[in-house]
């Protein structure tokens, strides 16, 4: 099978089940941002050092393709798009109280940077939260599974604790904006 199909020439893809859909719609932005959000978080899982958490990212990016699938299946399609791991929020918020545990008290804004590792950590949120704005655009149009919004919001929780994990795993330490 090759790879180009040619049928994109125009400006048009497909859902599954096979609509057509200009490729600026609201919902490739949705599951095109998820596309991009797990390349990111490979991108983290290759920088990690702790085998636990490079598993856990590679656990949330099969989550990520979930999500991704369910996004680009259109209501009313006779396909059945896999659904979220049941408990997939209290691993995220596990995971986020097990790095908060060894991280002193949130008392600042913290602006990215120190590191690359914190710094890449901290692109993946910002995309998290944009993948998470054009998800909420689309609700508007169509319903959209609550636990997807959950699992988005959570993770950008998760990514912005693990930036902050790693300014105290790498003696970096935070940037504290300061108002001018």
């Amino acid at each position: 099978m090759k790879i180009y199909t040619k049928n994109g020439d125009l400006g048009k893809t497909s859902l599954i089940g096979g609509n057509p859909i200009l490729k600026n719609n609201i919902r490739i932005e949705a599951y095109g941002g998820v596309d991009e959000l797990n390349a990111w978080i490979g991108l983290l899982a290759d920088l990690m050092e702790e085998e636990s958490t490079i598993q856990f990212l590679r656990y949330i990016q099969n989550q990520l393709f979930v999500v991704g699938s369910k996004l680009a299946t259109p209501a009313g399609s006779s396909f059945k798009a896999p659904e979220l791991e049941v408990g997939l929020l209290n691993k995220l918020e596990n995971e986020i109280d097990k790095m908060d545990a060894l991280l002193s008290p949130l008392t600042n804004f913290i602006l990215p940077g120190g590191h690359l590792t914190i710094s890449y950590c901290h692109l993946a949120r910002v995309v998290c939260r944009r993948v998470e704005r054009n998800i909420v655009s689309l609700s508007e149009i169509e319903p959209i599974d609550n636990q997807i919004l959950a699992f988005i919001n959570r993770f950008s929780d998760y990514l912005f604790t693990l930036a902050r994990y790693h300014s105290k795993k790498l003696n970096v330490k935070e940037i504290v904006w300061k108002a001018t």
